[in-house]
């Protein structure tokens, strides 16, 4: 087994221009080792991992593979993707915004149980499952799932089939602190099994786990040569420009904080009020008699573990949910059924989703995307006026992306489509803004930057807040009070 090298690429380019790296591949896989695909958004990591997994034909050099000691040498057997998107499931032509609410569109949904299928090996199944506590979910609809339990599904699932090589992208994203733990303690033990190799694709320049032995660094569509991975962290310190980074930052939230206020037609010093809300689907209660009031201005961390309810609170509050018209929920001083049209309560409200990112298969111009956010669409259906066009630039310019205006949105990294739907959330400047993990897929500048621009809408007169994240320092400093959702059995 000494020296087999399980992927050996050579200078490789691939046929289609659309998917072409900058320069040609040559890079190796050692069967012992555990390697990171490092890189910021639009580098070029799911490109690289698409040359890896034989998706495109090549127009000249070679890939091969030694999938030793497994005895089928097919790709398609000993490698297994989880790309990004899968955090929030197979979002396929069938799938639309707000179906996870509706139940009467779940029928044809199938089960985690049927998803899972027959797994020969009893042993290694009792073990994945009592890991990722997957025995709850067992017969749950997967349409249902939290994001961060669509994670602990899509992992077992892939685990499961037994593969040489698991890829994995961004795989702690949408886990709670619990899960996180748990999963890098599995991958730890994996990695010292031996006979399953890891490639994480991370973001996170410097969030690099301690089982990883060797780091890829993709940067500008060109991969760099491997290297051990306490030689990255080394370069990486060598290399940390924070100084030059806060000056940009600082200019961004300057802009944002004088930015001239364009809605403020709301005047009720309350902004949400749940009274006594309780939630169910099927056998399980999701939320129950729930009382919440979060008043004008107010800075709200939404928090709690994978599955606790955190999603759905936040579709009765967007009007996504259609169980919000049996609640007691009142909106910007108006009772929820009074008169009120879906598109009204919209209007004072920017958001952002896993299940916003997950509906999003237009391949519109990313900047019509940012622009759908204006008439709270999925797709543009109304053309803007110039002047809202040039709102949507400046936003686009906000988050880093303007240069992307007119690429297709589907040709766009997940991260950069990320920032393309942060743009949407505050194009239209809310009174509320609600953002459900915002930082998902975020390279390490770009979660910087994004925070520093919520940080600074928060400054502005009279904005709300609602936010979701499992990370603790992922929340502004602007902070005033906190929800904990707890987990209904």
């Amino acid at each position: 087994m000494t020296g087999q090298r399980t992927i050996s690429v050579t200078a490789a380019v691939a046929r289609n221009p659309l998917v072409r790296l900058s320069t040609p591949v040559d890079l190796a896989f050692g069967a012992d080792e555990q390697i990171a695909l490092v890189g910021p958004n639009g580098a070029g990591k799911s490109l690289l991992v698409d040359m890896l997994t034989g998706k495109y034909p090549l127009l000249k050099g070679n890939i091969t593979y030694d999938f030793r000691p497994f005895t089928s040498t097919s790709v398609y057997e000993n490698i297994r993707y989880i790309a990004f998107r899968d955090t929030y499931g197979s979002a396929d032509a069938n799938y639309y915004y707000q179906q996870r609410w509706n139940t009467h569109d779940q029928d044809e949904a199938p089960t985690v149980r049927q998803q899972l299928g027959e797994v020969k090996n009893e042993e290694y199944r009792h073990h994945l499952f009592d890991l990722f506590n997957i025995e709850p979910l067992l017969d749950k609809k997967i349409i249902l799932l939290s994001s961060g339990e669509l994670r602990k599904f899509q992992l077992a699932k892939a685990l499961l089939t037994m593969p040489r090589i698991l890829i994995l992208d961004n795989p702690f994203i949408g886990l709670d602190a619990a899960t996180r733990d748990l999963l890098a303690d599995l991958l730890t033990r994996i990695a010292a099994m031996g006979t399953l190799q890891l490639v994480l694709v991370l973001s996170m320049l410097d969030d690099v786990p301690p089982f990883i032995t060797h780091v890829v660094p993709v940067s500008d569509r060109t991969v760099g040569p491997k290297v051990a991975r306490d030689k990255w962290l080394e370069r990486l310190s060598e290399l940390d420009n924070r100084g030059e980074e806060q000056l940009v930052l600082a200019n961004l939230c300057r802009q944002v904080e004088e930015l001239p206020y364009s809605h403020t037609n709301y005047t009720s010093p309350e902004v949400v009020k749940l009274n006594r809300v309780s939630i169910r689907y099927g056998g399980r209660t999701i939320l129950k008699d729930l009382d919440w009031t979060v008043m004008r201005g107010e800075k709200w961390a939404l928090s709690g573990e994978n599955g606790a309810g955190k999603s759905t609170l936040l579709s009765l509050i967007c009007a996504d949910n259609p169980q919000s018209y049996a609640c007691d929920i009142s909106l910007f001083g108006r009772k929820r059924g009074t008169g009120e049209s879906i598109w009204e309560i919209k209007s004072h409200i920017g958001y952002v989703s896993p299940e916003m990112h997950r509906a999003y298969l237009k391949n519109l111009p990313a900047i019509d995307i940012v622009a759908s956010g204006l008439h709270d669409s999925i797709g543009l259906y109304k053309r803007p006026k110039p002047e809202e066009m040039s709102v949507c630039e400046w936003w686009m310019n906000i988050f880093g992306v303007a240069t992307l205006k007119d690429k297709p949105f589907l040709q766009l990294s997940s991260g950069e489509q990320r920032l393309a739907l942060l743009a949407r959330a505050f194009v239209k400047d809310p009174e509320l803004l609600i953002l459900d993990e915002p930082l998902h897929g975020l390279d390490t500048y770009n979660r910087r930057r994004v925070k520093a621009v919520i940080e600074a809408f928060c400054h502005r007169r009279d904005k709300t807040l609602i936010m979701v994240t499992h990370y603790a320092n992922e929340l502004p400093a602007t902070i005033t009070d906190r929800l904990c959702l707890k987990r209904n059995s």
